[in-house]
């Protein structure tokens, strides 16, 4: 390859939003499958939609290496890299709050619609975070358009009623929402990594030590009083990726990748095995955040990165995922797009019919659905117009 950069890690991206895309909506469909949706938050087990996202953090910990140490190479100091770490956190938990106060907005005592409220909410993350480049925005200034969106994120925060269990209330936190999460895993293991550099060593005892907290998140002998902002299994999850990335950066270094897809077995094999086993004690559980279901899904994604770095980093296999790229490359753009096309649904009051959204059918609608909101990313991408934080 003329470049570090690992194609497997973009495909294993696209692949996870793709699935994303396709188990959150989910809900516009009857008569599926209860494998591909959640389980209940006190039920042992898990479906598709409990992997997808967990395998999204791990993702996340799998690229902070890569990024960090370009940013480091083209001359940024250590002190700016730590500032634009700070920024981007920043940046996904403003917009997770905003999201997870979507899911509970009073739309009865709202002075205009809940669907007014998610469209004027997402153009104001585009207006905010996306690259201006290229002549499609003609003469406003980028700071006008970033002004505008914050104003319109002011605006909404004035007006917002939210669900109280005797009356409206205001914003809350609630559970962050999913970038949220995202910001808050991404921001410990930044920071980590940048202290630490790359030592593998050092980080997969930080790893352990996410583990560990997150089993003491439930009963056990333990009983640390270190708590974190968000569960522990967060933040492991994207820990563990890191740890993957920082042993092949080291194993690259020393001309040993080979060495690469028998560590990402071993490390799988170790981390579904602790899942499996402690399975009895705590349960598999996505919403309970149990630290069974924790490894369990880390194992996944590194088994599923494994896969994919043999089939196109070895194997030179991956214009299959050409139809995918723009979930790999605009993450953020593609994540946010369907916020768009809800709305004008909603809008345009567009109902399909009973057979396609039952069954198979319904699946395959949902696929289908998945696709089309890439390749809308993409065309966004051809106008200039993609996110990045």
């Amino acid at each position: 390859m003329a470049s570090n950069r690992l194609k497997s890690i973009d495909i294993l991206r696209a692949l996870t939003m793709l699935l994303m895309i396709f188990v959150n909506d989910l809900w516009t469909l009857r008569g599926v499958p209860d494998w591909l949706g959640h389980t209940a938050a006190h039920e042992d087990g898990m479906g598709l939609a409990d992997v997808v996202f967990p395998a999204f953090l791990f993702i996340v910990g799998l690229s902070i290496p890569h990024a960090i140490r370009a940013r480091l190479k083209k001359g940024d100091s250590k002190l700016q890299v730590f500032r634009h770490i700070i920024e981007r956190s920043l940046a996904l938990l403003i917009m997770g709050v905003f999201m997870v106060n979507l899911e509970n907005i009073n739309s009865q005592e709202l002075v205009y619609s809940r669907v007014l409220w998610q469209i004027l909410m997402t153009t104001a993350f585009f207006l905010i975070w996306n690259i201006y480049r290229g002549p499609v925005f003609g003469p406003m200034r980028p700071w006008i358009l970033k002004g505008l969106g914050w104003a319109i994120l002011l605006f909404l925060a004035i007006t917002y009623t939210g669900r109280g269990q005797e009356e409206s209330q205001w914003m809350r936190f609630h559970w962050w929402g999913i970038l949220g999460l995202i910001g808050w895993g991404y921001l410990l293991s930044a920071l980590v990594y940048l202290a630490l550099g790359n030592r593998p060593v050092w980080i997969s005892l930080v790893f352990i030590l996410l583990i560990i907290l997150n089993i003491n998140e439930f009963k056990t002998p333990f009983n640390f009083t270190l708590k974190l902002v968000v569960s522990a299994s967060n933040h492991a999850l994207v820990m563990g990726g890191v740890v993957v990335t920082s042993v092949m950066l080291s194993l690259r270094e020393k001309d040993k990748m080979q060495l690469l897809v028998p560590f990402l077995l071993v490390f799988a094999a170790v981390l579904m095995l602790f899942g499996y086993l402690s399975r009895p004690v705590w349960g598999i559980s996505k919403i309970m955040a149990t630290p069974s279901w924790t490894a369990i899904c880390a194992g996944i994604t590194a088994m599923g990165f494994a896969l994919m770095y043999l089939l196109a980093d070895k194997a030179n296999q991956y214009r299959w995922a050409g139809i995918m790229e723009p979930a790999g490359s605009m993450t953020l753009t593609c994540y946010l797009v369907p916020y768009f096309v809800y709305a004008f649904r909603s809008i345009l009051n567009i109902q399909l019919p009973e057979s396609l959204i039952t069954g198979g059918a319904g699946i395959v609608k949902s696929i289908l659905f998945a696709l089309l909101i890439i390749q809308l990313t993409g065309l966004l991408g051809r106008l200039r117009i993609k996110l990045k934080i």
